[in-house]
């Protein structure tokens, strides 16, 4: 069977504090104590969220009704343009449309681009110049923000909600202007079952959505990776309850669910879909782990009409480590273009691991060179780049 996971509990799992998979999140809990629980990191994050508190501080207000702009015809002219060549200037709002993600001309869209690793421990890559990097420089246009809840230090376990709200306002923020699609990833994973923090889950989207309102770039991910035995009856009643408060706010989002067994099962949400047309449905992948079984599945679902979306994926092995099988990787991508099923890669950050993309060595923040980059950072930048359009 090429699915194979752990089978610990839930409990053991919350107990452990690690993820049944990696890119999920997969934390070593000594590495990512240090990493999380440090004074260094809250540190980080509090300095992320002033630099950019006091940098939108700064920002000029727009001029006020009634006044006469400064801002020369053909500057304003420019600027309009160049709006209008980023990803979502080209696409718009998005919506679910026979089973494709589909811009407001209708024509299919492939969103494609990175997932950070927690917030809450790697804030510093949610700034201005990270996400213009990975637009320009590798072709992306679409950024993963993942926020988790049940680990240390996350959303549910001890973490600044505060500070975590606002690095996820900081990200959005930074994506609108850039004119890239963004992700907000309510990042279950020890919690196993998305009901366990659901009524938090119901405010911090409420929130959210209120927040965003205004913004058609912003699609929503209300449940990361379900696992620890969790039915997809039980994930779909979470959803029948999350979903309506996104859509008191803004009843076109593009809501992404997440799936049985680390967003595998598929299958059982295509046999009792929910009843929105505006849903699609997550698969997770780890290229050295997953193979022809998985693909099999993820085709004969997508054929039937499944909407599908592949937000988190990675070319290691399902701990988030070991050695990259970049020929499964290119069998997995294929199949994602054939269908133009969206993607991002598993992780944005410089843990000492195979799936994120810098060397633990790296300090830059943007620009990266080829020095920043280990294997697998090196290969996906490069696949990005390839790609046929924004």
């Amino acid at each position: 069977m090429s699915i194979f996971r752990k089978t610990l509990s839930c409990a053991v799992l919350a107990a452990l504090g690690t993820c049944a998979l990696a890119g999920c999140g997969r934390q070593d809990t000594s590495n990512e104590a240090a990493t999380s629980a440090s004074p260094e990191a809250s540190a980080a994050i509090t300095e992320t969220v002033n630099e950019s508190t006091a940098a939108s501080e700064q920002t000029p207000a727009p001029d006020a009704p009634g006044t006469q702009s400064t801002q020369p015809a053909d500057v304003t002219s420019e600027a309009d343009k160049d709006k209008a060549s980023t990803p979502f200037g080209q696409h718009g709002a998005l919506h679910v449309e026979n089973g494709k993600l589909t811009d407001e001309n209708g024509n299919t869209v492939q969103l494609y681009g990175m997932s950070t690793h927690g917030i809450a421990w790697f804030p510093q890559y949610i700034n201005y110049d990270s996400l213009r990097t990975l637009r320009d420089d590798w072709n992306t246009n679409c950024i993963r923000l993942a926020m988790y809840t049940e680990e240390y230090g996350g959303y549910c376990a001890g973490g600044d909600k505060e500070q975590l709200k606002q690095l996820v306002k900081d990200g959005v923020s930074y994506a609108t202007e850039l004119g890239m699609y963004v992700i907000v990833d309510w990042h279950i994973l020890s919690d196993c079952d998305p009901n366990q923090n659901k009524d938090e889950a119901i405010a911090f989207f409420r929130e959210m959505a209120e927040v965003f309102a205004d913004n058609d770039n912003v699609l929503y991910e209300i449940c990361n990776e379900p696992n620890g035995g969790t039915s997809w009856d039980s994930i779909k009643s979470y959803a029948e309850e999350v979903i309506p408060v996104i859509r008191a706010q803004k009843p076109d989002a593009v809501i992404l669910v997440g799936t049985p067994t680390w967003s595998q099962e598929i299958d059982k949400a295509a046999a009792s879909p929910l009843d929105d047309s505006n849903v699609m449905y997550t698969l997770h992948f780890y290229a050295g782990t997953h193979k022809d079984d998985l693909r099999n599945r993820l085709e004969t679902c997508v054929q039937n009409g499944l909407p599908v979306f592949v937000s988190e994926f990675g070319m290691c092995d399902a701990s988030g480590n070991g050695a990259n099988d970049f020929v499964s990787t290119t069998k997995w991508l294929d199949l994602l273009n054939k269908y133009q099923i969206s993607f991002c890669c598993w992780n944005l950050a410089n843990k000492d691991e195979s799936s994120s993309v810098f060397k633990a060595s790296s300090t830059a923040l943007s620009d990266w060179t080829d020095d920043d980059f280990n294997e697998s950072g090196r290969w996906i930048r490069d696949y990005f780049r390839g790609m046929p359009q924004k």
